[in-house]
């Protein structure tokens, strides 16, 4: 069983996270623009395939394309780095898989986590 704390300090994790961030922003760019991934996709200059993997969270960014995507949406990129430390657990929820688990198969509102300011 992976405990919050463990998974905080797996790549997969945050990565995961990040990708859910941005399918939200995109997600709600295109409705508040009324636009479909086809349009996005030309408005980006890139291709349809491009737009499905970020939709389909199958991307790894590079930071530049980060950038460009926040950008394109309107959004600035900050990136904010906290201390593993202080992150504390929402719950003391345990993992059952052995795996690194899919934490953002569907994006939600909410973090599985807080952060503490210091």
């Amino acid at each position: 069983m992976l405990k919050r704390e463990e998974l905080a300090n797996r790549p997969e994790y945050w990565l995961e996270t990040i990708q859910n961030q941005i399918f939200r922003q995109v997600t709600s760019y295109l409705k508040d623009n009324n636009l479909t991934q086809n349009q996005f996709a030309e408005q980006l200059g890139v291709s349809k395939g491009y737009v499905s993997q970020i939709m389909k969270g199958e991307f790894n960014y590079t930071l530049k394309k980060l950038i460009e995507l926040a950008l394109a949406v309107g959004k600035a990129p900050i990136i904010d780095f906290k201390s593993l430390i202080d992150i504390k657990p929402a719950e003391n929820t345990e993992f059952t898989s052995p795996e690194t688990p899919k934490f953002n198969q569907v994006a939600e509102d909410s973090e599985n986590y807080e952060v503490t300011e210091k």
